[in-house]
């Protein structure tokens, strides 16, 4: 049924390339639990076997042996309620332990202020990698493609050659969440390491942007690891990298706040980015401390401020007294 459903997803709900990835890699994690839970070889499983308490065992499993996050728990739940939601229509037979597992509760989240980067640290990474080397060149354009567009993960992967314009006014197409096409501006210095770089490339129209050596298009998971890779490279220029878990999301957090910090309003930071929702761009104006401190700024000190009530003069009492 897992064929049917990836088909489904495809057909039917249009759903991305990174999102039927993420899917895949619950349904990977899931399968593997449950052989070592049940014993039971995955070409064996059947509904039933996955039943609430193997379910509920799995998110608790990824919170407690791979160490992921409440939310990560609560995309992987969110995966697993669309197949068995699917499911439900598919085998009637088995809609009380679909019930069950549908019924399972998302776990609440804190929220956190978002990790980005300074303009010392932005620089420090963009210079950790080798340039002498084909990949230490293609993953220094990554890192600044990453940051100037604030591009997802999922975004950067799937650009191709003929998703760069170059002209008198340069910039980049993609397809973001809910298939929705952004057009960003690129900055000159961009251009030029992008002109750089299409000179190392198969004139290929439709060739991926960043490929690997074989050709194929990086993965997300590559994408991590190579990012993981130079930030401790970059910690010996800027030594206050080693405090930060940068991500590729950390990319994309940093564009933002450099727009914000260069006074876009977070309107036009929600379309570049392809916000859906103007509140989703709120969270940067939390994380600003620079935007907080010079608001305090502007706000006289207690002590600064003048007295709640008018207090008249001495000499002014004496007049009216006389009167």
């Amino acid at each position: 049924m897992l064929d049917e459903f990836e088909a489904w997803l495809l057909r039917e709900r249009s759903t991305q390339e990174g999102t039927a990835a993420a899917y895949a890699d619950t349904f990977r994690l899931l399968l593997t639990y449950a052989q070592q839970a049940t014993g039971i070889a995955p070409s064996a499983l059947t509904l039933a076997d996955l039943d609430a308490d193997l379910i509920g065992g799995f998110l608790q499993h990824l919170e407690t042996e791979r160490g992921n996050s409440a939310a990560t728990r609560n995309a992987r739940r969110a995966a697993l309620r669309s197949f068995f939601s699917y499911a439900s229509y598919r085998a009637p037979d088995a809609i009380a332990t679909i019930s069950q597992v549908l019924a399972i509760p998302a776990k609440r989240t804190k929220t956190t202020l978002v990790s980005f980067l300074t303009a010392a640290e932005a620089e420090a990474l963009i210079a950790a990698p080798d340039t002498g080397t084909w990949l230490g060149r293609r993953d220094r354009l990554l890192l600044h493609l990453g940051i100037q567009t604030g591009l997802r993960v999922s975004e950067l992967t799937s650009l191709h050659i003929d998703s760069i314009q170059i002209g008198p006014h340069s910039q980049l197409e993609c397809i973001g969440k809910g298939r929705k096409q952004r057009v960003i501006p690129l900055q000159k210095n961009t251009v030029q390491l992008l002109n750089a770089w299409f000179g190392e490339l198969p004139p290929v129209p439709d060739g991926p942007l960043f490929p690997t050596h074989a050709g194929t298009p990086l993965t997300r998971a590559a994408v991590g690891k190579l990012i993981a890779r130079h930030t401790a490279a970059a910690v010996g220029r800027c030594s206050s990298l080693a405090e930060k878990n940068v991500t590729p999301h950390t990319l994309r957090h940093t564009c933002a706040m450099s727009l914000l910090h260069a006074g876009i309003d977070t309107a036009s930071i929600a379309l570049w980015l392809g916000h859906s929702n103007i509140q989703t761009t709120q969270i940067y104006l939390h994380a600003d401390l620079e935007l907080k401190r010079r608001t305090l700024e502007r706000v006289p000190a207690v002590d600064e401020r003048p007295p709640a009530r008018y207090q008249a003069s001495d000499a002014l009492i004496a007049f009216l007294k006389n009167r």
